[in-house]
């Protein structure tokens, strides 16, 4: 008896054994056939032989489009795809108890006859999450038909813009701007003036880089914002052939803007085109401003009051060219060029000077203007080369990218100067100018199933000179000053190499790289005070990254990075401008690398109608450059040190909701708490600080679009100060005509009262600062936009033979799941 019961347990755990050995996992993606994206929540239903009545397995395609679903059993089997407004896709296969069967890349097309009567009851999400970033589709927003880039970075994850469209990444005003995965110096540089200038609909995605891992460069504290402009993706697997393309005019109260966007494709060869052009005004801005010094002779003030007149233009032009070679290889070939006009007119500005050691005072008037030009070039080759399989390939990349600027600026007073100001007429002259040629190597290799290792190297030759002339006297009889004008060079070589391990081990993801940096820096004065000299180091950057889903829709994640900052030419340029008669500005050429660590836990949940995102982050800096005052020869100096300590703890939400078909609330905020400290000027200041931005997108009646968005910031701190916080509330309403090729919009803003005030605030040992700047943002703009195109498409589709009716009958599809995972 005692036998067959070890009989019977054995023959047990041989069929069990048995069972398991005929589960297989059946994986592969699914991506749009236009798009070449990912199709994400489609339906997945799997039938045994050529019975479709009932699913023996359901699930669904996750963001990225991909599925690993585990069949039971052995034979012959239909895997069935569908998704709204799609053609659906079908497939045979056939299991003989294999682990996994790989069914590669499937493709979905739109279905022309659905599309005309189907009801869209969840909308496409808005943003891709990751653990180590985000994703927001602009393209699929219905503001970006109307709004500028700088206006749409509001609302995505991670990203905060002030009442001065002072814009900070992962809570650090220090970040990089790449477009199209490439770093772009010119809007590093300048973003927030760039993006206000920049229509939104030229743009596909913004990524938030929140933990760029070793492939990227290691500078930008905040990490990497990555603009993805709509252009033809060379590498795409599927072929179109055609064009398309779009042309936009945009006409307000503070200015217009024209754009034009065009993609074509022929065979192996795409070509995308962008072009645009603005102009923007911002009259009577109002600078009010109360200095105090305390010295021995007591308290002296000075009053000041401004009015000015600012105008921006902005043209960009961009073209791409993708060639696959052949089946393994292919080429793309971009260039890029942006200007970039700022100037502020007629800045009428009245100051009084009192108390101290002024005495019974005294007052003065000015006349200030200054321009500023900056142009740019950038132009990349790219040469991918697939190495023996599709998921081995590597990459051969050079970029050169030079950005001349000029900037002028005239003060004339009223009066020649007294015994405490010199009031000269003066005009400073400036030139600078970067360049930069890059070249790097890139290889991707799996490993084995699920893990893959990237490795490269990548050297970068940065120039920069600023040569700096100043003058005096009145216009045009201006005399060269020589004591007050520099000409400087600073030279970097930077050769890095990195790699770079990611693992997928059932539920948990992994991810960890390494970077080594070293830089070779050449700093000579060719006039002006200065003495030249060199120096050389290194920087070793590590990342890391942890991921554990819970389940198709949530995940949870840790990450970390150690990322730099090199200070810029303004940081490191010691030249003094003297535009001011009662103050100093100028750089700092010993200052050194920033280094920041920043640590981030992450909590993802996504579904067809509801997107959630938590990160708590701690970031800690000893060394981070700051701005800072200070009181030497009754003049106001400023400048820029490596004398902060740093420390910011914060969380940032994210919440997208299709609430129903026709309404979708947003929200974007986040809270931190900051503590800033410097045993340099013996000063600490810290506090709490929030922002958040909430909207609601509504489809009214005849397809109209109205999306309403408030947003609001609270004061935040810097190491003498603060800068006081923010509400603006702006309104779209756009409505779609001619089988939606054109497109018109109308859109307000405003602040909740009145004008934009901003008050800044700093104190140091024997100053206070109150400056208030009053801004009239308020607009109303009217957006026309014509789509055109004839691309046809020649990808290969099967046709599903099965219709839907065969096998729903009153469930749903969440119903049916829930049913079959039950069993």
């Amino acid at each position: 008896m005692k036998n067959l019961k070890v009989l019977f347990t054995l023959a047990v755990l041989m069929l069990v054994q048995s069972a398991f050995a005929q589960k297989t996992v059946v994986k592969g993606v699914l991506l749009d056939s236009l798009t070449n994206e990912g199709e994400p929540y489609a339906t997945i239903r799997i039938f045994k032989g050529k019975d479709t009545t009932t699913p023996i397995a359901m699930s669904v395609t996750d963001l990225e489009g991909t599925f690993n679903q585990p069949v039971s059993g052995k034979g012959s089997f239909i895997i069935f795809f569908s998704s709204v407004g799609k053609e659906s896709v079908t497939r045979n296969f056939e299991l003989n108890g294999q682990a996994t069967l790989d069914l590669g890349t499937l493709y979905m097309k739109d279905d022309m006859r659905q599309l005309q009567e189907v009801e869209v009851v969840a909308q496409k999400p808005l943003v891709k999450m990751e653990v180590d970033k985000m994703s927001y589709d602009v393209s699929n927003d219905v503001d970006a038909k109307s709004n500028t880039v700088l206006e749409m970075l509001r609302k995505v994850p991670m990203v905060t813009v002030d009442g001065q469209d002072n814009i900070t990444v992962n809570g650090s005003s220090s970040f990089k701007v790449y477009v199209d995965g490439k770093p772009n110096v010119m809007m590093s540089s300048n973003p927030s003036q760039i993006f206000k200038s920049m229509p939104a609909n030229i743009v596909k995605n913004i990524e938030v880089v929140t933990n760029p891992g070793a492939k990227y460069d290691a500078e930008g504290v905040g990490g990497v914002l990555n603009l993805i402009l709509n252009k033809q993706n060379g590498m795409a697997q599927q072929s179109m052939d055609g064009y398309n393309g779009t042309v936009r005019a945009m006409v307000g109260t503070r200015g217009y803007v024209g754009s034009g966007y065009v993609s074509a494709q022929q065979g192996k060869v795409s070509l995308s085109a962008n072009m645009l052009y603005s102009h923007n005004k911002m009259n009577d801005m109002t600078v009010d401003m109360n200095r105090i010094q305390h010295d021995d002779n007591g308290k002296s003030i000075m009053e000041y009051a401004q009015k000015l007149n600012m105008k921006n233009n902005f043209a960009m032009g961009n073209i791409s060219l993708g060639w696959d070679i052949d089946s393994i290889s292919n080429l793309g070939i971009s260039a890029s060029i942006t200007d970039f006009d700022n100037r502020n007119e007629d800045g009428l500005a009245g100051t009084r000077m009192s108390g101290g050691i002024y005495g019974n005072g005294f007052g003065y008037s000015s006349k200030e203007n200054s321009k500023m030009r900056n142009t740019s070039f950038n132009g990349s080759v790219d040469y991918q080369r697939y190495l023996g399989r599709k998921d081995r390939s590597m990459t051969l990349s050079y970029m050169y990218t030079t950005t001349p600027q000029r900037t002028k600026s005239y003060s004339v007073f009223d009066e020649e100067g007294n015994t405490y100001l010199d009031l000269t007429d003066r005009y400073s002259n400036s030139r600078n100018r970067t360049q930069e040629h890059i070249g790097q190597i890139d290889f991707v290799t799996p490993l084995g199933k699920g893990q893959t290792l990237d490795f490269g190297a990548k050297y970068t030759s940065h120039t920069s000179s600023s040569k700096s002339l100043y003058y005096l006297g009145t216009d045009p009889q201006y005399t060269y000053n020589e004591k007050g004008s520099m000409f400087y060079k600073h030279n970097d070589g930077i050769l890095a190499g990195y790699a770079e391990y990611a693992g997928q081990f059932g539920k948990v993801g992994f991810k960890s790289g390494l970077r080594y940096e070293h830089t070779w820096q050449d700093v000579k004065y060719v006039f002006g005070s200065g003495s030249d000299f060199t120096k050389n180091y290194g920087n070793l950057i590590p990342s890391a990254n942890l991921q554990y889903n819970i389940s198709q829709t949530s995940n949870l994640g840790l990450t970390y990075n150690m990322r730099i900052s090199r200070p810029g030419i303004s940081y490191l340029n010691p030249y003094v401008d003297r535009t001011n008669p009662t103050s100093l500005t100028y750089g700092n050429p010993d200052l050194e690398v920033e280094k920041a660590h920043n640590i981030n836990m992450v909590y993802n949940l996504f579904s067809n109608k509801f997107m959630m995102n938590l990160s708590l982050r701690q970031s800690f800096c000893n060394n981070a450059i700051e701005q800072y005052n200070f009181y030497q020869d009754n003049l106001l100096n400023t400048t820029y040190g490596n004398i902060v300590k740093n420390r910011q703890t914060g969380l940032n939400s994210y919440v997208n909701w299709s609430l129903t078909k026709n309404t979708r609330i947003l929200f974007n905020g986040g809270v931190s708490y900051v503590d800033l400290r410097s045993k340099v000027l013996d000063t600490r200041n810290h506090g709490w600080q929030a922002n958040a931005m909430v909207g609601v997108q509504q489809t009214l009646p005849a397809k109209i679009q109205l999306s309403v968005n408030a947003m609001s910031n609270t004061k935040s701190y810097t190491l003498q100060g603060y800068r006081s916080g923010f509400n603006i509330l702006s309104a779209t309403v756009n409505k779609s005509f001619c089988k939606d090729k054109l497109n018109v919009s109308v859109i307000g803003v405003t602040p909740f009262f009145g004008k934009l005030n901003i008050k800044n605030y700093s104190k140091g040992k024997n100053f206070e600062t109150t400056q208030k700047v009053s801004v009239p943002v308020n607009a109303v703009l009217l957006n026309v936009s014509w789509s055109f195109g004839n691309t046809k498409h020649r990808a290969k589709q099967i046709k599903s033979n099965i219709s839907n009716d065969d096998y729903i009958e009153h469930q749903s599809e969440s119903e049916q799941i829930n049913n079959i995972s039950g069993n």
